[in-house]
C-alpha cells in the first residue's frame, strides 16, 4: 500500500546532504513495510538487520569503525554494500539502542551510504539513554497511521482524491460525491488507519476480519507492557489503557482513570503510554501568540488514542451504529469525529517535526468554553471546532474569536463545504466579524492547502 511518506523518502534519497534517517512511530503503523517497499523499488539491494532477532547486531554497530561493520555485513549477508545502490535498514532499533549512537560515525565516514533505522519504542531509549546522541547527524521521520486519503488510495479511489485536491472554497462540491465520501469516512472510522487492518478489508471486504486484527493489535500493545517493567504498576497501566479510549474528547481528570490511585502514579502511567505513542496529549494553550507551545498548561489536557479504528474497537462500539450517519451524533458523544480529526491534524506538520496538538480551555472560574483544537499555520493561530452532524452551536469558538481577536476559524462537520462571513454571538455589546471555513470531516487532509488559500 502506498504511503505519502514514500515521497519524503525519495526526496531524502536524492539529497546530497542527507543524514541517516530514523523513523519513529507506534507499533504496527507500517514503519518496516514502508522501508521495505521503498528499498525494493529504489535500490539495487537492501540489507536488513533486525536488532530483536540478531543478538550480535548491537555490539557490531557499537564499534566506531563503519568500514569494519560493513565488511562483516557483506560477509554475513553475502551481498556487496555499494553507496548509492544499497539501502542499509536497521529495524527494531529499540532492542539495540547503542547502535543509534553509531549513526554519527556512518554520517561522518560513509556519508554517501543510505541508512534508515526504525523502532517502535524509541522514545523510551531517547528518554533514558546513557550514551552520546548523534546530535545534528541524524534526521527523523514521524509516522502515524494511514490517513483517510491513503485509505482511499489503497481502495483505488484516485478520482475522489483528485476531487479533494482540486476543491477550492466556494466551489460546488456536489451532493452525490459528498454522500459517497461520507460513506468512505464511516468505513474508515471502523477500519482505521492501521495498515494490516486496511489490507484485510481490501482483501476480504469483511469487517469481522478487520475487528479480529484490531483486537490483536490492542492485545499486542498490552503484551508490550512487560517491557515497561520497573517504571509503573502493570495493573494501573492496563487500567489507563482501557479507560483512555472512553475519555477521548474530555478534559482528563486522573480520578476518572482510577479513583483510588495517587494522581502522580496515574500521570506516570499515562506518560508511558505517550512514550509508546499509543496516546497523545492535547494540551491547553493560552494561544496569545506563536509558537502555541510557548503558552501551555500541561495540567489541563485531553487525550487522543492512536487510531480511530482502534478507538472504536477498544470502546466495543457497534459497527451498525457507526455506519448509520444519524447515529454518529449518538455514538460516544462525537468522540469518534474528534479522534478522526485530531489524528490527522497531529501529522499535518512536516514529517521531521515532533507531532503535537493543542486545544483551548477558557481559564476563568465558572466557565466551560473549550475549543477542540488550536493549530498554527505560519504566524496565524486558527481555532478548530469538530461537529459530528451537519449542525451544532459554536459558542466556544465565538468566545475564542472574541477574546483573541482573530478573524478566521475552521469547522469540520458532516455537511458540504462552505465559506461564510460570520459574527460572534456572545453576550457582549462588541460583536466581531470573522470568516468561517466549514469543511466536511473527510476533507481534513486538505487543511493546510485550504487555509493557505484564505487571506490572512
Amino acid at each position: 500500500m502506498q504511503r505519502h511518506a514514500t515521497d519524503i523518502l525519495i526526496d531524502w534519497k536524492n539529497r546530497s546532504n542527507r543524514k541517516p534517517m530514523v523513523i519513529r512511530g507506534a507499533r504496527q503503523v507500517g514503519k518496516s513495510h514502508l522501508v521495505r517497499m521503498f528499498g525494493q523499488k529504489h535500490f539495487d539491494n537492501v540489507i536488513e538487520v533486525n536488532f530483536e532477532q540478531e543478538a550480535w547486531a548491537e555490539d557490531l554497530f557499537a564499534q566506531k569503525n563503519p568500514a569494519d561493520t560493513l565488511a562483516f555485513l557483506e560477509a554475513r549477508y553475502k551481498q556487496r554494500i555499494v553507496a548509492g545502490e544499497t539501502l542499509l535498514f536497521l529495524d527494531e532499533l529499540q532492542a539495540g539502542p547503542k547502535a543509534l549512537a553509531s549513526l554519527r560515525y556512518f554520517y561522518e565516514q560513509t556519508p554517501q551510504l543510505h541508512i534508515i533505522a526504525a523502532g517502535s519504542l524509541l522514545d523510551f531509549v531517547l528518554q533514558d539513554h546513557n550514551f552520546s546522541m548523534p546530535v545534528g547527524r541524524i534526521e527523523y521521520l514521524h509516522l502515524g497511521p494511514m490517513s483517510f486519503e491513503e485509505f482511499l488510495l489503497a481502495n483505488g479511489d484516485e478520482i475522489k482524491i483528485q476531487r479533494l485536491q482540486e476543491f477550492s472554497p466556494g466551489d460546488d462540491f456536489g451532493d452525490a460525491l459528498h454522500k459517497s465520501l461520507m460513506e468512505d469516512f464511516r468505513k474508515y472510522c471502523i477500519i482505521g488507519g492501521m495498515p494490516e487492518a486496511v489490507q484485510a478489508y481490501i482483501d476480504t471486504n469483511s469487517y469481522l476480519d478487520v475487528q479480529r486484527i484490531l483486537e490483536g493489535i490492542l492485545a499486542t500493545y498490552q503484551d508490550d507492557f512487560s517491557k515497561y517493567s520497573g517504571r509503573v504498576n502493570q495493573t494501573l497501566l492496563r487500567k489507563a489503557f482501557s479507560r483512555i479510549p472512553l475519555l477521548v474528547g474530555q478534559k482528563i481528570k486522573y480520578t476518572n482513570i482510577d479513583q483510588r490511585e495517587r494522581s502522580q502514579n496515574v500521570a506516570n502511567a499515562m506518560e508511558l503510554l505517550e512514550l509508546a505513542r499509543i496516546i497523545t496529549r492535547v494540551t491547553h494553550t493560552h494561544a496569545n501568540g506563536v509558537p502555541l507551545g510557548g503558552e501551555v498548561n500541561r495540567r489541563d489536557f485531553k487525550t487522543l488514542f492512536l487510531d480511530v479504528g482502534l478507538l472504536c474497537r477498544a470502546c466495543r462500539l457497534d459497527i451498525t451504529e457507526i455506519l448509520d450517519t444519524n447515529e454518529l451524533l449518538m455514538v460516544n458523544s462525537g468522540a469518534i469525529c474528534e479522534q478522526f480529526i485530531g489524528q490527522h491534524l497531529l501529522y499535518n506538520a512536516p514529517s521531521y517535526q515532533q507531532p503535537e496538538l493543542y486545544c483551548w480551555m477558557r481559564q476563568k472560574a465558572g466557565t466551560n468554553s473549550e475549543v477542540d483544537y488550536v493549530i498554527q499555520h505560519g504566524t496565524r493561530i486558527i481555532p478548530v471546532e469538530v461537529k459530528a452532524g451537519t449542525t451544532g452551536r459554536l459558542k466556544s469558538l465565538h468566545v475564542f474569536v472574541m477574546e483573541k481577536h482573530h478573524n478566521f476559524a475552521l469547522r469540520f462537520n458532516a455537511d458540504t463545504p462552505s465559506i461564510m462571513n460570520a459574527e460572534t454571538a456572545v453576550a457582549s455589546r462588541d460583536k466581531k466579524e470573522f470568516r468561517l471555513l466549514s469543511l466536511p470531516l473527510y476533507m481534513v487532509g486538505q487543511t493546510n492547502r485550504l487555509i493557505k488559500s484564505q487571506p490572512a
